[in-house]
């Protein structure tokens, strides 16, 4: 019969050891996580996309994160560890080659499916040494014994297998057929339209799918041929771009155009997002990279938030009734005063009539006038009539070129993102749409421009038509009549 003193003795040696393994397994988890935090993520091509995918301690599941639109989310399994699919771009090499072969597009779904298990399957790898290694070196940093990394990586070893089995006897096919949306996706679901009823229908989504890695390839084959018209020579060339609405190819084609005109410097009459939200705003940092001034105003689809990241950005200024000059232009301009995913009361902000006076006030009150004034909406164009030569708008994704009062001139661009992102859907998409001012740098007055037009979706045509507004010096430059390159 042991003795009270034995019996107690026993027991604190118990609760010694009890503890020990108890740091041990705190530890081993804590090196566990911060290994995986660190290192365990891969970078794979799923399909034509560039994908990182991670493990991240967030209780099972899965999500698809497709910046900027947002993310979607599935409860498919259940465990400690949830698997983070991140889209990064679209491979351009990989799109024009599904282009060029029907043969490898009728097969873009069994390649994102094996190209996706591949990656998961490195990524399992990948995350089990992480951990594995992580735990060893945070027990040895910590606990200061030589053994205690192998039986940190023994412990971690246990959990992982466990972890496995948990997520593989809790494996939920049918939740993939009830995601959860998350950011932009939440706010304009109409972009993707009813997928509930698109996985529904495998057969009719692998469709739809196909048609619609066919259409974005198309669209960036066409993009890379578009030809580079005759520049004018002697003259100022501002790009006139509006209404990009996010579309990542309406932002490929300012880039080539900035590259193939040259130009001297971008004018953006707004909506560059969709609905101003924080994703969104991973995409237009794009602009800084441009290499050129860039005047923007902000549009009713445009948040503060927006503005803000523009205003980062060293090349970028941001118009609110305000006045800068780029190449020698003096140009002004005005935001939109609405923002219409607040749904605002219109009482509550001045009418669009209103920011047009304002701006022409302003406009005359300066030392010298303007030589082009931005604005987001045609109604806020009228109240400038005489007071600066020219005014740019945007907002209608229609094209109108027209003169007003006092001999000014507005131009209303189309949409130089087709509409945006709403454009991946839709049998009759909006062509993308930019312009060329060509300006003459002693009177800063327009002599011609060029428009710039690359079909929609699914189409291949891309057009430059020149337009001369005024008669040109004789020295062969120019026509008279516009003229079209295919």
């Amino acid at each position: 019969m042991s003795s009270p003193s034995g019996l107690g003795r026993r027991r604190r040696r118990g609760r010694r050891v009890a503890g020990r393994w108890a740091v041990r397994i705190a530890v081993a988890v804590a090196g566990a996580l911060l290994g995986i935090l660190l290192v365990g993520r891969v970078d794979a091509p799923i399909g034509p996309f560039d994908a990182t995918l991670a493990f991240s301690p967030t209780g099972g599941g899965a999500e698809l994160i497709i910046p900027p639109l947002g993310s979607l989310a599935v409860d498919a399994y259940d465990g400690p560890l949830g698997l983070d699919v991140r889209l990064q771009r679209l491979d351009q090499q990989r799109v024009t080659e599904l282009a060029t072969d029907p043969a490898q597009l009728d097969g873009i779904i069994d390649e994102v499916t094996a190209d996706l298990r591949n990656a998961v399957v490195e990524l399992v790898w990948t995350t089990a040494g992480a951990a594995l290694l992580g735990a060893a070196l945070a027990s040895l940093l910590v606990l200061r014994r030589w053994r205690e990394p192998a039986i940190a990586a023994g412990l971690t070893a246990v959990l992982l297998a466990g972890t496995a089995a948990w997520s593989v006897t809790t494996w939920r096919p049918q939740a993939l057929a009830s995601p959860t949306y998350s950011g932009l996706l939440v706010n304009a679901p109409e972009l993707l339209g009813d997928v509930e009823q698109v996985l529904a229908k495998f057969g009719a989504y692998r469709a739809s799918l196909r048609g619609l890695v066919s259409n974005v390839s198309t669209l960036y084959a066409t993009l890379s041929t578009l030809p580079p018209p005759d520049t004018m020579d002697g003259t100022v060339a501002l790009l006139h771009v509006s209404d990009i609405h996010l579309n990542p190819a309406g932002f490929d084609l300012v880039e080539q155009l900035v590259e193939q005109f040259p130009v001297d410097a971008v004018l953006d009459t707004g909506d560059i997002t969709d609905w101003g939200s924080e994703p969104e705003n991973a995409i237009i940092d794009r602009v800084g990279n441009l290499g050129v001034p860039y005047v923007y105003i902000r549009g009713n689809h445009d948040s503060a938030a927006t503005v803000d990241l523009l205003e980062s950005q060293p090349n970028v200024t941001v118009l609110d009734r305000e006045a800068t000059t780029v190449a020698g232009v003096t140009v002004v301009g005005t935001p939109d005063p609405r923002y219409t995913p607040d749904g605002d009361d219109p009482a509550s902000r001045p009418s669009l009539e209103q920011t047009g006076e304002a701006l022409a006030e302003f406009a005359e009150s300066l030392p010298e006038p303007p030589d082009i004034a931005l604005v987001h909406d045609p109604e806020q164009a009228p109240p400038l009539a005489g007071s600066v030569p020219l005014v740019l708008a945007g907002h209608t994704h229609q094209r109108d070129v027209r003169m007003l009062d006092g001999d000014t001139r507005l131009m209303v661009q189309g949409s130089t993102g087709g509409a945006g992102l709403r454009a991946l859907q839709g049998e009759y998409p909006e062509p993308l749409t930019a312009t060329v001012l060509y300006l003459d740098p002693g009177s800063d007055e327009l002599v011609a421009y060029d428009e710039v037009t690359l079909a929609g979706l699914g189409r291949t045509e891309a057009t430059i038509e020149r337009t001369v507004v005024q008669p040109l010096p004789d020295d062969g430059t120019g026509a008279a009549e516009p003229s079209t390159a295919d």
